[in-house]
């Protein structure tokens, strides 16, 4: 058995939890940047919580997917603020790009420099400079995870910064922060994170600790997710999917992903596609698909039956077979509304490219069974 497990320094979590961020934020720096999503109005809370606590936040917006050319203002604004701290604040955007832009700040060059697949792939050599999550979201798991996804315009694909010196020097996950997210925004990060609570439980790399984070989360999105969609206002339900989405980062940092994010990483850059449903879609047919392939082509891997774990994980029953699972997740999608990959303009005539972009992630290397370019085809076309 080998295995290695690495998180941020220190995880803060419960609903009020954002207001210890001020007397940690104070020993880490005076001096911080804050990265956020959209504006700043969201993050009101938390820019009086560090006034507070005397430490002053220069804010910089994050509008869409986090780009190489946000990284780099990011840095630069950073840098010429005199800011020695950075926090993330809100969705994984905010988050990888907060991330990102504090190893950069410690290592110096250019994003491409470190970037996998179409940049040098260079190792990050220094620690980041100190920085701190605080999602808004319940779904991306970037607060605990050591990759920053970022999207490059000029050759429309995302790909990821990583390095376990990039974790956080802290995670504030409070569940109050996630109150009133919209119906869609609810149903797709709180699937991405069931996605990431599975994927890591049948990948090539699962070990013994991220298993125990994925099996305590999944029955908590099973039971909360549709809850928290019909009302965003359910703090018990927030707070189960916010402790799922932890618990999905921390399993995917230290285990990896599958077939699933293999595509939504392409699939992301090609197309305005986010990322939670594009995973929601992708989902139940890679679960369908690799069941199958599995009894085909590896009858004796332990992921057959951890797929039937996953069912009774998911369904409360003791005698459910893999199949029940990936009629849960199917059906589950669908009550949340989950659109198919069509509505963001994916044809088929896409599928040899975004396939042979996908071959080169890593998720897709972790996934259980190397899957041939027919079965990927199915599985894009069963999303479609």
């Amino acid at each position: 058995m080998r295995f290695e497990f690495t998180s941020p320094t220190r995880i803060l979590f419960g609903p009020g939890r954002l207001k210890d961020a001020g007397p940690a934020a104070a020993a880490l720096g005076a001096k911080a940047l804050l990265v956020v999503n959209r504006t700043a109005s969201r993050a009101k809370p938390l820019i009086e919580v560090l006034s507070a606590n005397g430490v002053e936040a220069a804010v910089f917006p994050v509008p869409g997917e986090p780009s190489l050319d946000a990284v780099r203002e990011a840095a630069s604004k950073a840098r010429a603020s005199g800011c020695g701290l950075l926090i993330g604040f809100g969705g994984g955007s905010a988050l990888d790009c907060a991330k990102a832009a504090a190893a950069l700040l410690a290592n110096g060059g250019d994003p491409l420099d470190y970037l996998e697949v179409i940049g040098r792939g260079l190792p990050l050599k220094k620690p980041s400079i100190p920085w701190i999550a605080v999602p808004t979201t319940a779904g991306s798991g970037s607060e605990v995870s050591r990759n920053a996804v970022l999207f490059s315009a000029e050759r429309r694909v995302k790909a990821s910064l990583r390095s376990p010196s990039m974790l956080a020097s802290l995670a504030v996950v409070d569940p109050e922060l996630t109150l009133g997210l919209p119906p869609a925004l609810t149903a797709s990060t709180g699937l991405d994170a069931l996605t990431q609570l599975i994927e890591p439980f049948v990948c090539a790399k699962a070990g013994p600790l991220s298993d125990g984070f994925c099996r305590e989360g999944i029955p908590l999105s099973a039971r909360s997710l549709e809850r928290a969609f019909r009302n965003g206002s359910d703090i018990e339900a927030r707070q189960d999917l916010s402790l799922a989405s932890l618990l999905g980062g921390l399993a995917l940092a230290n285990a990896g992903l599958g077939a699933v994010h293999g595509f939504a990483g392409p699939l992301g850059g090609m197309f305005a596609a986010p990322h939670g449903a594009a995973c929601a879609r992708l989902l139940p047919g890679v679960m369908e698909i690799n069941v199958r392939a599995l009894k085909e082509r590896s009858p004796g891997s332990p992921a057959l039956a951890r797929y039937d774990e996953i069912a009774r994980l998911l369904t409360g029953d003791a005698r459910a077979a893999a199949a029940e699972g990936i009629r849960f997740v199917r059906e589950l999608a669908s009550r949340l509304g989950i659109a198919p990959l069509s509505s963001y303009g994916l044809k088929a005539s896409d599928f040899p490219d975004l396939i042979e972009k996908s071959l080169s992630a890593s998720s897709m290397k972790a996934n259980p069974i190397a899957l041939s370019r027919s079965e990927l085809q199915e599985a894009l076309e069963k999303a479609l």
